[in-house]
Formats: C-alpha cells, sequence, structure tokens
C-alpha cells in the first residue's frame, strides 16, 4: 500500500492505496465520484477524463498514486448547487449529449480545450475532442456545444 495526498474538487483527500490502483477507480470507489464513468478502461473513448493539475488526462491510464500531491477536477467540481458551468449549459442549450455516458468525458475535455483555444473552430473542436468517443451522436451537436461554450465564456467572436 502507497500513501497518498490529492486534491479532488476543492478537497484533500489523503489514504493508503494500492499501487496498481488506477485513478478512476479510486475516485469512484473511495470518493465516491461517480459522474467520471468508466467506460473501457483502455484509454479508448475518453468517458472517464478528468482535469489532472489543470489539464485532461483520462483517469483510466493514469495510476492513483500518480496524482500523489496534484489537483483533480471531475465532473462533479465544475459547479455548485444550481449553478452549471457554461459547457455544461452550452451541451444542454446545443443538445449534444444523447444517453450522456461520454457527456462527462466531453464536458471536462472542452473545458480543456477553450482554457487553451478560447475561440477555435469547428477543426480545431474535432481536433481538440480527438479521443472522446461518443456512440450516439454524429457529433454535430457536441461541436455546436463547444462552439456555444466559447461564446458563452467570452471567447467567441
Amino acid at each position: 500500500m502507497q500513501h497518498i495526498s490529492v486534491n479532488v474538487d476543492g478537497t484533500q483527500y489523503e489514504g493508503e492505496v494500492e499501487p496498481r490502483t488506477l485513478l478512476v477507480h479510486w475516485l469512484r470507489n473511495e470518493l465516491g465520484k461517480v459522474g467520471t464513468v468508466v467506460g473501457c478502461d483502455t484509454s479508448n473513448c475518453g468517458a472517464c477524463t478528468i482535469l489532472l493539475n489543470g489539464r485532461s488526462v483520462k483517469s483510466c491510464s493514469v495510476l492513483a498514486v500518480q496524482a500523489d500531491g496534484a489537483s483533480v477536477t471531475t465532473i462533479q467540481g465544475i459547479s455548485t448547487g444550481d449553478d452549471w458551468h457554461p459547457v455544461q449549459t452550452a451541451f444542454k442549450e446545443c443538445h449534444g449529449l444523447q444517453c450522456g455516458y461520454c457527456t462527462p468525458g466531453m464536458v471536462m475535455s472542452t473545458i480543456d480545450l477553450l482554457g487553451e483555444n478560447p475561440n477555435p473552430n469547428e477543426t480545431e473542436i474535432r481536433e481538440g475532442l480527438e479521443g472522446n468517443l461518443c456512440r450516439c451522436t454524429g457529433y454535430h451537436n457536441i461541436v455546436r456545444s463547444v462552439e456555444k461554450a466559447a461564446e458563452l465564456m467570452g471567447g467567441a467572436k
């Protein structure tokens, strides 16, 4: 077992973990952060995307011990109460989801994308969301959602 200390969604957590524990499983099983979903366990789908020190990563490809000393933001930590994050609002308004399984990962990747590029064009959006799979949509409404989020966050012209 190895001791880790990780700030998750603004709260400091400490505990002992088996060194082979994936970050996604530690978040879900130990901290109850079930908004971070397990889609494939192979890092192909992106459903488990979180922000690790402000950058999007697939939490099924990171060991919990690798997050020791880091700051993690999950889908459950991007808004409080009834105040939605602008990306969540945009996905709702533009119908950027269907079954919703990929949505947490898409939202987290979008937050990172817009942090790096506040006014992406369609090609940059599609490239920025590469690695996040949606099995329900044709991605059109997801791209529109990212464009709307950029607008809501003040990046779109």
